[in-house]
C-alpha cells in the first residue's frame, strides 16, 4: 500500500482549517491579505533579507505558515488530539503553564520537529488542558466534569482512520483526504451551546476560559495565526483595514535581529450562540472567544541567552529595561552562544570557522523559534477575555500530570535547536 507523508496530511489540513476559518471569522481573510501584502513590502526593500529566505527555505513555507490554537477539557481528549496529530507527523513540543499568569490551563505544542518536515510546512497547535482542579466549587467542578465526559470531540470517521494509521503505518491518498475532512469537523464553530444559559452563567463566573471550553461540542479553533515579517508595520496597519489591535505586542522590543516571538491580535469576537432549555426552546445569548492573531517569529534561544531574555521580562514588571543585554548583532548571539545557528558551505577545520563566516565561506543562519512563551500566550489569551482580570493560581505547574494525561512525555525544544544546530556543524567541519 503506498502511503502519503505526514507532511502532505498536515499541509492539508493546514490549508483546509485555513479555509474553514476565514469563512467562519472574515477578518481573518482581511488578516492574512495585511499579513501578505506587508511580507511582500518588505521583502521589496530589503533584497538580502529575501535572498537569505530563499537560501534557507524560509520564503517557500511563509506564505502557508500557520498556528492554531485549541482548549481540550479532560486528559482523554488530550491523548486523542495527540494521536490525531501524530498521523499528521506532528509531535508535543515543550510544556507552558499558564495557572500562573491567572489562566487555568496547561499546554504543548503539536508541530513537526525535523528540518525537513518544518520546510514542508510548519504548522503548529497550541493545545491547552483545562486544568479543572482549578475550579473551586466544587460542585461546579463536578458538573462540568460530567458535561465533559460525555461528549466526544473527534467523528467516528475521523477516530477509524486514527486508528487505521496506527494499525497500518499510514494512510493512503483517499484514506488521507478523508481523515482532513473528518478532523476538521473537530474544530468546525457551533453556535449551539451543550449547557444551559444558567450553567454557562456559573462557568463564566469562574472563568471565561472554562466557560469555552466546557459550554461547547469540542475545542472550536479559537484563533489562527499567520507568520509576519514586520508586525509593528502589521499592527500599525490593522486599523486602516478595519481590524482593531490589541493594544500592545507580546514578547521581546523590536531589535535588528529577532528573536523568539513576538504576536498581536485583534479583540475576540462577541458572536450570538444558542443554549438548551428544559422546555425545549432555544435560548439566545452571546458567547466571547475567537479572535484573530499575527506572529512574528526570530531566532531560537539557547539556556543562556533565553535566560537573558527571561531575566529582562521580569525586571521590565518592575519597570526597568534590560532587553539591551541580549545582544542585538547576529555575531555576538553567535560567539556567546546565545543563540542557535544552522551552518552550510564547504567543510572547514573547526578552528578555522569564525574565520570561514567571516569570509564568507561558511554560512551562519539562525535557527527559526518554532514554540511558543507563556507569558505571551497568557497575554493574549488575558486580552481576548474581555475586561475580566484574574490573578495567579495557586496550583503549581505539574508537568508529570501533563504528560501522563497525554500520554507520553513532551520533548524538550533547546534539545531539538542544539540537535539541529549540531548536524548542521557536522557537515562543515571536519
Amino acid at each position: 500500500m503506498a502511503f502519503v507523508s505526514p507532511d502532505h496530511v498536515r499541509a492539508s489540513f493546514s490549508a483546509a482549517m485555513s479555509d474553514m476559518y476565514r469563512a467562519e471569522v472574515p477578518q481573518y481573510g482581511t488578516l492574512i491579505d495585511l499579513v501578505d501584502a506587508s511580507n511582500a513590502a518588505v521583502l521589496a526593500r530589503d533584497p538580502a533579507l529575501a535572498d537569505t529566505m530563499r537560501r534557507t527555505g524560509e520564503i517557500e513555507r511563509l506564505a502557508g505558515e500557520r498556528h492554531g490554537a485549541i482548549r481540550v477539557g479532560t486528559p482523554a481528549e488530550l491523548a486523542l488530539i495527540r494521536r490525531a496529530f501524530a498521523v499528521m507527523g506532528m509531535i508535543a513540543v515543550g510544556y507552558y503553564d499558564l495557572a500562573a499568569a491567572g489562566v487555568p490551563v496547561h499546554s504543548t505544542a503539536f508541530r513537526p520537529i525535523g528540518q525537513a518536515a518544518l520546510g514542508a510546512n510548519p504548522f503548529r497547535v497550541f493545545t491547552s488542558l483545562l486544568r479543572l482542579e482549578l475550579i473551586e466549587d466544587e460542585r461546579l467542578r463536578a458538573e462540568a466534569q460530567a458535561i465533559l465526559d460525555a461528549r466526544r470531540i473527534v467523528t467516528p470517521g475521523a477516530s477509524a482512520l486514527i486508528d487505521q494509521a496506527e494499525r497500518d503505518g499510514g494512510l493512503d491518498a483517499a484514506a488521507a483526504t478523508d481523515f482532513v475532512a473528518e478532523l476538521v469537523e473537530t474544530f468546525r464553530w457551533h453556535a449551539t451551546a451543550t449547557v444551559t444559559a444558567d450553567t454557562y452563567a456559573h462557568l463564566l463566573d469562574a472563568h471565561r476560559l472554562i466557560a469555552d471550553v466546557v459550554s461547547f461540542r469540542g475545542p472550536h479553533i479559537n484563533h489562527l495565526t499567520p507568520r509576519a515579517l514586520d508586525i509593528d508595520a502589521v499592527q500599525a496597519a490593522m486599523p486602516s483595514a478595519g481590524i482593531i489591535p490589541k493594544e500592545t505586542i507580546e514578547g521581546p522590543p523590536r531589535r535588528r535581529c529577532p528573536v523568539l516571538l513576538r504576536q498581536t491580535s485583534f479583540k475576540a469576537l462577541d458572536e450570538p450562540i444558542l443554549f438548551p432549555s428544559a422546555a425545549g426552546e432555544a435560548v439566545p445569548g452571546r458567547h466571547t472567544a475567537r479572535f484573530g492573531e499575527v506572529e512574528q517569529r526570530g531566532a531560537a534561544l539557547t539556556p543562556r541567552g533565553r535566560a537573558i531574555y527571561d531575566n529582562a521580562l521580569a525586571a521590565a514588571r518592575q519597570g526597568e529595561d534590560r532587553f539591551g543585554e541580549l545582544p542585538d548583532d547576529w555575531n555576538a548571539l553567535r560567539r556567546g552562544e546565545l543563540a542557535y545557528f544552522r551552518y552550510s558551505g564547504a567543510p572547514v577545520p573547526r578552528v578555522d570557522l569564525d574565520a570561514a563566516i567571516a569570509a564568507g565561506d561558511i554560512q551562519s543562519d539562525p535557527l527559526i523559534y518554532e514554540d511558543f512563551l507563556p507569558v505571551s500566550a497568557a497575554g493574549i489569551f488575558q486580552s481576548n477575555l474581555g475586561a475580566e482580570v484574574r490573578a495567579a493560581y495557586g496550583a503549581q505547574a505539574n508537568r508529570a500530570a501533563f504528560e501522563t494525561a497525554l500520554g507520553g512525555p513532551v520533548l524538550d525544544e533547546f534539545a531539538l535547536y542544539a540537535a539541529a544546530e549540531a548536524r548542521s556543524l557536522e557537515r562543515v567541519v571536519v
